[in-house]
């Protein structure tokens, strides 16, 4: 069986051959009556468009190397399949990469991409104790986005998270309810998103006119069972607390169990005193078959990989567009819990 040309597509749709070029590569001013007729002549005959072959002619490619250093994080697999979604609705594909560290591994991960003839990378950083990039993806020479959950010192095209934002919402949002005696639990020391929250948390409270004391903000590691006794510990000697804000959904899952055993319950009324609110930092859709369902600051996932989307496809048809960096605040989305 003859395989079909982009000349057989010419010829049926009744165009010149580089008015179907133009079609396919989404390119020059094609009125939509002649692209309908190339798709339908491309329906008709079966016509597979082979876009590497095309990229090589034309010296460009539709490959974005995605790096994701950790499947366990929840915020980068949400931000993941957003960016691929919007780069596919663009007409780019994605060629992922996870590289075990720093060194050898992220190297051979980038010296991948080259090979794969990548356009642009997209780098989600994992490490939340570090304000810098790995000296391989600072130095890397394509065109380069990277998505971050806390603040990053870097000269870079950027798109991160405003902790900062999310905690002085959610602590004005208690305040607003009433509540004076707010702590905050979770997150180890050093982590940089629980600094950047506590720095929102302390200054929210202080706008307030209220002061906010060390002993009700300790840290921990990120598993329910170290968040469960932390929170006993606090409410055992801090009877007059009403609220927590929970560094992750683990530490509000173990805020529960914390809560129950020193004889109080979830809730969001203030003026019941042996009510505590919780209010988290993720999107808690995923456990939100709990009772009371969780009120939450969102962590804008889905938009924050359409931003890094865009932002590398906008340095790839502009390269002397100038470093972009994106702050993306958070929506405090309100339930029972708080």
């Amino acid at each position: 069986m003859k395989k079909v040309s982009i000349i057989d597509v010419a010829k049926q749709a009744g165009v010149s051959v580089s008015t179907v070029s133009l079609v396919l590569r989404q390119k020059g001013k094609i009125s939509q009556a002649t692209i309908g007729k190339v798709h339908a002549a491309i329906d008709a005959l079966g016509y597979v468009h082979n876009v590497a072959a095309a990229n090589l002619r034309a010296n460009t490619s539709n490959l974005i190397g995605l790096i994701l250093r950790d499947f366990s994080d929840s915020f980068s697999i949400k931000v993941m399949a957003s960016i691929v979604l919007e780069l596919e609705k663009q007409g780019y594909m994605v060629f992922l990469g996870q590289p075990l560290n720093d060194g050898d591994h992220l190297e051979r991960c980038l010296l991948s991409f080259k090979q794969q003839g990548v356009a642009g990378v997209i780098y989600l950083a994992s490490d939340t104790r570090s304000s810098t990039l790995p000296a391989q993806i600072r130095d890397c020479p394509l065109p380069l986005v990277a998505v971050s959950q806390s603040l990053l010192n870097e000269e870079c095209n950027l798109v991160m998270r405003d902790n900062r934002q999310a905690a002085s919402l959610a602590t004005r949002y208690l305040i607003e309810r009433g509540h004076r005696n707010i702590a905050y639990i979770g997150g180890i020391e050093g982590d940089l998103i629980r600094q950047q929250r506590l720095l929102g948390f302390r200054t929210t409270m202080t706008q307030h006119g209220l002061v906010l004391r060390e002993e009700v903000t300790p840290a921990c590691s990120d598993d329910t069972r170290a968040a469960s006794y932390a929170v006993r510990q606090l409410l055992e000697k801090n009877s007059t607390i009403t609220a927590l804000l929970c560094h992750s959904p683990d530490a509000m899952i173990g805020s529960i169990a914390g809560i129950h055993q020193t004889g109080h319950t979830v809730g969001k009324d203030v003026f019941l005193s042996q009510q505590v609110a919780l209010v988290g930092f993720e999107d808690m859709l995923h456990v939100n078959l709990t009772s009371p369902s969780f009120t939450y600051v969102s962590s804008a996932s889905e938009e924050t990989g359409r931003q890094a989307a865009g932002l590398i496809i906008r340095k790839l048809k502009e390269p002397a567009l100038q470093t972009q960096r994106i702050t993306l605040s958070g929506q405090l989305i309100t339930r029972e819990s708080a």
